[in-house]
């Protein structure tokens, strides 16, 4: 294997000059930086990561901590933190939490004894695990969820706005008892969400009827659930929506089983476009997150955070947009 010696020789500079290229420093003649490069691709010279992390005390690395890899949302979001971490000269690993907080807790620990150079994470919603990493003093940025009792970058989409312009779509497109199905209690997303769906309604001079309400998991089987349960309760809904993409595929599934024809007997809208929302029939109706710009923010928070860790944490705040499709419009 080619050493740093081998490199410095090929390419006419001291071994201290390409140490410096190898870490990214910016102090070395543009001139200088290209011809390391080279002898480096023509002896296929590759850093060795471990003395390198030793010497920094910290790898290259960034952790990025999500609530369900099976959620297609977080597919362009990982993709925005991807695009910013390369450019930044960043490798990115993936860890999926499964919404439990031990297992995000172990994936925490993981991240400190690896020594990540920051943590971007989903939270299930206790502080306990991002104080870890902030008393460590491990960057670490809170995306999609805000977390109470944790003082950290956090980039957020306007949840309440959306679930606000979901609902008044329905009740404007003419459908009388509007249910909702929204995810667990203590989630932050689905607490703002449930309060767009009941401010919503109360501009629009409606009844806020528990009967109409229910919490999931944020997964498909949950939202079949509580669509079902809404459905044989008596209370008679004539268009839902459901608080996430995976939900409203579930409440979907248990109409079509049930027979009921959506949108001319019950209207349905989403939160979180799915890629393929315009594509089945009738298409969906959804909130759409800008869920790379998501990602993407996130990303150049953290790499702010690494280069100047003392200034004060800042919370950014994405909007949302209702795409309107067939699911949510009755036939004239």
């Amino acid at each position: 294997m080619a050493t740093i010696y081998d490199v410095a020789r090929h390419a006419g500079v001291s071994a201290a000059t390409v140490s410096r290229v190898v870490n990214g420093r910016t102090t070395v003649d543009a001139a200088l930086a290209a011809r390391v490069h080279q002898a480096m691709r023509d002896l296929d010279y590759r850093p060795n990561a471990v003395a390198r992390n030793l010497r920094r005390q910290q790898t290259s690395i960034w952790a990025v901590i999500i609530s369900d890899i099976g959620n297609p949302f977080f597919t362009s979001l990982v993709r925005g933190v991807e695009d910013v971490a390369q450019a930044a000269g960043y490798s990115v690993v993936l860890c999926n939490s499964d919404e439990d907080p031990g297992k995000e807790d172990r994936y925490v620990t993981a991240a400190l004894a690896e020594q990540m150079a920051g943590v971007i994470i989903s939270s299930s919603g206790k502080p306990a695990a991002i104080n870890r990493l902030v008393e460590a003093g491990t960057p670490v940025v809170a995306i999609d969820r805000q977390v109470r009792g944790a003082t950290v970058d956090t980039v957020l989409s306007d949840n309440e706005h959306g679930a606000d312009a979901a609902t008044s779509h329905l009740i404007e497109a003419g459908y009388q008892r509007v249910a909702c199905i929204t995810g667990p209690r203590k989630t932050p997303t689905a607490q703002q969400r449930l309060r767009g769906y009941t401010t919503a309604l109360k501009r629009h001079k409606r009844p806020v009827d528990d009967e109409l309400i229910r919490h999931a998991d944020y997964r498909e089987e949950g939202g079949y659930a509580a669509m079902a349960s809404l459905l044989d309760s008596g209370a008679e809904p004539d268009a839902v929506f459901g608080a996430n993409n995976l939900m409203t595929v579930g409440a979907m599934e248990c109409l079509v089983d049930r027979g009921i024809s959506v949108p001319a007997r019950f209207g349905v809208v989403g939160f979180d476009d799915i890629p393929w929302a315009h594509l089945v029939r009738p298409s969906l109706t959804t909130v759409v997150q800008p869920t790379y710009e998501l990602g993407r923010t996130a990303a150049l928070l953290l790499a702010e955070r690494i280069a100047e860790p003392g200034r004060p944490p800042s919370t950014v705040t994405l909007q949302t947009e209702l795409k309107i499709r067939e699911s949510s419009v009755r036939p004239a």
